[in-house]
């Protein structure tokens, strides 16, 4: 049985840059839950899912955070499956303090970090995290990658017929 994805929000308001990440998964065929956990207004939910994600079949975890951003580093801090980071932007600095809040965690507790609001590139890197073990998904991320191939090529030749 393949893993699913958890997808989790530090807030409903994360939801229209995360629904970039759902489109990704669903492109790979990946199944995946979403849910809307606080590190600081439901600390104890957040910890209770990530202690239990890997027994409720989940393979990657991706959390979705804004302003001081400490999701990501709660729910790796009880888990030991791959916990991706989406610093969500926000109004008062543009999102960095969410990508340092993401990225700066502490050795032992790593957090994979994605752009701020980068949530098709935290899907698209939690597909080729269960890719390891899934050679199904595996095929599927290299004609994803052929494709982007072939779309460059085909860019390029446009650009070299218009200039001649």
């Amino acid at each position: 049985m393949s893993k699913k994805v958890a997808v989790i929000m530090g807030s409903d308001s994360d939801l229209p840059v995360v629904k970039a990440a759902f489109a990704e998964l669903e492109k790979f065929g990946v199944e995946y839950e979403v849910h809307v956990l606080s590190a600081h207004r439901t600390p104890k939910l957040a910890i209770a899912f990530a202690e239990n994600a890997k027994a409720n079949g989940f393979g990657v975890i991706i959390a979705a955070a804004g302003m001081a951003a400490h999701l990501a580093g709660v729910l790796a801090g009880n888990t030991t499956l791959p916990v991706i980071g989406i610093p969500m932007k926000s109004k008062v600095l543009d999102g960095m303090d969410a990508l340092l809040a993401t990225v700066m965690m502490p050795k032992g507790v790593p957090v994979a970090t994605v752009a701020i609001d980068g949530a098709a590139n935290a899907a698209i890197l939690a597909v080729q995290m269960l890719a390891i073990s899934d050679d199904t998904l595996a095929e599927k991320l290299a004609g994803m990658k052929k494709e982007m191939e072939d779309g460059v090529l085909a860019k390029d030749s446009d650009l070299q017929n218009s200039i001649k």
